[in-house]
């Protein structure tokens, strides 16, 4: 995963969210069908498409997908 498109398309296929790149900056409830299990699945996800650990405290903190998306690269 090298990019924001990368990451939109992994929303998209492995979760299965509606998502574009303009909404990685929307709230939690404002992410159409987001729930907490989507969360834990994503850092799955990320870890293994980065092969580097996240923080899942500061996961946890994030406020939106492009947070998530930041850390994610900057691990």
């Amino acid at each position: 995963m090298n990019t924001v498109e990368d990451f939109v398309v992994l929303l998209r296929d492995e979760l299965a969210l509606p998502v574009r790149a303009e909404d990685l900056s929307l709230g939690w409830d404002a992410v159409e069908s987001w729930d907490s299990v989507h969360l834990l699945t994503l850092c799955t996800l990320l870890e293994r498409e980065t092969g580097r650990p996240l923080s899942l405290a500061e996961v946890l903190e994030a406020p939106s997908l492009e947070a998530v998306y930041r850390l994610a690269v900057a691990s």
